[in-house]
């Protein structure tokens, strides 16, 4: 969970987004995003892909498995 907590917040600085840009985009709460980053929730399966998307990246980079 760090992991996925660590690379959003690096995605999000690369793509130069605010804080509120990727909930609107993901169509999710901004509490939702922080929560993740907090590491206070998860988000499900289907998130996890939608945020994969959203910043060009694998679920398995997102999720800590690769590094790439």
């Amino acid at each position: 969970m760090v992991k996925f907590a660590e690379r959003i917040k690096e995605l999000r600085k690369a793509k130069e987004y605010s804080q509120k840009e990727p909930a609107e985009k993901l169509n999710v709460t901004n509490s939702s995003v922080c929560d993740w980053k907090r590491q206070r929730s998860e988000s499900n399966l289907a998130t996890v892909v939608k945020i994969a998307r959203l910043f060009e990246c694998s679920c398995d980079y997102l999720l800590g498995l690769t590094d790439y």
